[in-house]
């Protein structure tokens, strides 16, 4: 039995029936390959999971909405590439609970912000940003210098980051008390967090070596940031391609 489109379309019943056919299958040829890949993110050389400080760091601009103001994703468009830096690589943020690429820039995306400024800068920044920047109007955040960073509960941290994929290795979890204190100590033996987690910032980042303070952390997270692939090494991987 042949149906014509007037056919079709005059039935709304059999429109639908059709239409949730068609849907289905191109749902189930688009669906059904990842159940068998093991993972949909190319992974790029360079990226590791947040030294203990780091992710202190990060758990401090989580809490303060810093994602609320600025997006960390720069699109593969000219004017993007050109302000900011190499398009942001799915690879980049893999490790990311939750993730902080965002739509909404109220300041600057942040993808690419590791050691553009000294850490002398980012301090005075985030205690008064007009300071550095006059027409800035994002809120002073001076009270981090005040609060001391948790260290007692960095472990339990690193193992519901493992739980959910994250790949920290016991040595790792075991060294995580030890390596949050040692990246901001300035006197610190720094071979063993280096080798755990290469490229990290050491040494003091709030200006104040006598105490490990919520700047420091946040600080060292941000200087981290875009700074683990060699971008002139992928381009020439991918050139390559």
């Amino acid at each position: 039995m042949k149906f014509s489109h007037a056919t079709i379309e005059k039935n709304a019943t059999l429109m639908l029936v059709l239409s949730l056919i068609v849907v289905s299958i191109g749902g189930i040829v688009e669906i059904a390959p990842l159940f068998y890949m093991q993972n949909t993110i190319e992974k790029v050389e360079g990226v590791r999971p947040y030294a203990p400080l780091e992710l202190a760091g990060r758990n401090v601009y989580v809490r303060e909405g810093c994602y609320n103001c600025h997006s960390q994703m720069i699109r593969p468009m000219r004017d993007e590439v050109e302000r900011y830096g190499h398009y942001s690589l799915a690879a980049e943020s893999m490790y990311d609970h939750p993730f902080q690429w965002g739509s909404k820039r109220t300041g600057p995306d942040l993808a690419r912000v590791g050691q553009r400024y000294s850490n002398d800068w980012h301090v005075q920044h985030l205690i008064d940003p007009r300071s550095v920047v006059p027409e800035s109007i994002m809120p002073p955040y001076a009270f981090l210098l005040d609060k001391k960073v948790r260290t007692d509960d960095i472990v339990a941290h690193l193992r519901a980051q493992q739980a959910v994929g994250v790949p920290y290795t016991d040595e790792m979890i075991e060294a995580a008390a030890e390596d949050l204190k040692a990246q901001a100590d300035p006197d610190a033996d720094w071979d063993g967090l280096l080798a755990r987690y290469p490229k990290a910032q050491t040494g003091d980042f709030d200006g104040d070596p006598s105490q490990l303070t919520e700047m420091d952390a946040l600080v060292a997270y941000l200087q981290m940031i875009g700074t683990l692939v060699d971008f002139s090494a992928y381009r020439a991987e991918e050139n390559y391609r």
